[in-house]
């Protein structure tokens, strides 16, 4: 994926942008969204809350047609029985909403240790295709507050094909010895770049952090005190926000990535066991690291050798070693996401083969004595994530034959859907952020229903085909 440069600059007035959004009163903040929109951004928005209402309204004047579907699906006994299954599933799903909801309820951060007690840490930047990006990456860890003494600085060329090498170069200059710099002699993939940093690493904590990510002054040391306090620590997710954040797809993904980092990880910190480190941000226990890594850099699926998902691989293997992975919603990055659809799709194709092949390894060892202390809560969010891979296809079957039978009561039936679901997401990014912002959830949603429906089941059948997707330069 190739996005603008965005340096330290852009993510203060993110940051800055949000923070006096926040506090504005309702009808200022409605102002400071309409005087901050686009023309296409203000068309989206208002096309997404006028097929919501309009199809509430269908609904409504539906209700009798809605009555004779329900009557018909009782009446044949494959209909009865998908009734059946689908509300079960959605007794489970809203069971399991109230139990995510209590255990982030329960979630804190957390503080940062003293200079003292900080761990020495290697942080690993394998960047490939990422151009000046890369610069502006290593800079902002450079400046953060760690203890200079405990910091070792680690940037991997994966065989780029642009100036990748060259700002690295730049930067190396710029830091001096508080820099190192090697190449790859061609480009063997993330998971090897991240391979020879791990070897080459002396720190006590390995932190991975993505080329075109930046992070806060603090980032660090909040992402690694958690190794200090908790010794059976494993791994730390970090808290993932977008950096390119000023056009409509990247402010859909902002409002998403809040709700999965710091609601859902909130949530499976509390179990000590967040089932994905983010590669934009996460940390491991160097013996954690090396615990698994001959196995990690070798797995393979289906007969072929994995060079996607490096991050839930890793940390599947930890969490199968017996160690917690916890969350710091302290510890932010701010990374660059796709721009376009077809990168978007393309990133998502990627996360979803991967989540396929983690529930497969996970389930190898989640119903077996793997630690010590409660297991139950990482075995209900396993339970979770498998359960939408084994009813992704009968519910896609299920929603094109109603699709096709009944298009009105489809349309209107999903749109009310997602008015009602989507509020809690807006809601909640609202509170923490920016309520201007926080409708985006509603259009993401639409996006995610009607345009990305099909990934899942896509990724699920092509689960065993390797490649990256999103790093190679685009053609001219």
């Amino acid at each position: 994926m190739k996005t603008k440069n965005t340096t330290k600059e852009d993510m203060k007035t993110l940051k800055n942008t949000t923070s006096k959004t926040e506090k504005k009163p309702f009808f200022s903040r409605m102002k400071h969204l309409i005087e901050n929109a686009n023309a296409w951004g203000i068309f989206v928005m208002g096309s997404t809350f006028v097929m919501m209402f309009g199809s509430a309204y269908l609904a409504y004047i539906l209700q009798n047609d809605f009555t004779q579907l329900h009557l018909e699906r009782r009446s044949n006994m494959i209909g009865f029985i998908f009734m059946i299954v689908a509300a079960a599933f959605f007794v489970f799903k809203l069971s399991f909403f109230i139990y995510t909801f209590i255990r982030f309820l329960k979630y804190k951060a957390i503080p940062s240790v003293s200079n003292e007690e900080l761990p020495t840490v290697t942080v690993i930047v394998p960047a490939y295709n990422e151009g000046k990006q890369v610069w502006a990456t290593l800079k902002s860890l450079a400046e953060s507050d760690y203890p200079k003494d405990k910091i070792q600085l680690l940037a991997i060329d994966d065989g780029s094909k642009d100036d990748t090498w060259t700002w690295m170069q730049e930067a190396k200059k710029e830091l001096g010895d508080r820099l190192s710099i090697c190449q790859q002699p061609k480009n063997m993939g993330k998971r090897h770049a991240l391979y020879r940093g791990f070897n080459e690493g002396t720190g006590e904590i390995f932190v991975t952090v993505d080329s075109d990510s930046i992070v806060d002054k603090d980032t660090l040391r909040n992402l690694v005190s958690p190794f200090i306090v908790d010794e059976n620590c494993g791994a730390v997710a970090g808290n993932i926000r977008v950096l390119n954040n000023d056009k409509i797809l990247p402010k859909m993904l902002d409002v998403s990535f809040a709700l999965s980092f710091e609601f859902v990880r909130s949530s499976e910190s509390t179990l000590n066991s967040v089932l994905c480190t983010p590669g934009a941000l996460a940390a491991y226990r160097a013996t954690a690291v090396f615990g698994c890594l001959d196995e990690w850099i070798n797995q393979t699926f289906m007969g072929q050798a994995s060079d996607i998902g490096e991050d839930r691989a890793m940390t599947n293997m930890i969490l199968k070693q017996g160690f917690h992975v916890l969350f710091q919603r302290n510890a932010f990055a701010y990374t660059n996401v796709p721009e376009k659809y077809k990168g978007l799709y393309k990133m998502f194709i990627r996360w979803g083969r991967s989540n396929v092949r983690e529930n497969i390894q996970m389930s190898k060892y989640v119903f077996r004595n793997f630690r010590k202390g409660p297991k139950a809560g990482t075995r209900l969010l396993f339970f979770s994530q498998f359960s939408r891979i084994v009813l992704c296809y009968p519910f896609v079957l299920f929603m094109l034959v109603f699709v096709f039978t009944h298009p009105l009561l489809f349309l209107s039936s999903t749109f009310v859907s997602i008015l009602v679901l989507s509020t809690f997401p807006v809601l909640f990014y609202a509170k923490r952020y920016s309520f201007s912002e926080s409708f985006w959830a509603y259009s993401y949603s639409v996006l995610f229903t009607f345009g990305l429906f099909w990934i899942t089941p896509y990724a699920i059948a092509t689960a065993s085909r390797s490649g990256w997707l999103t790093r190679e330069l685009p053609t001219k």
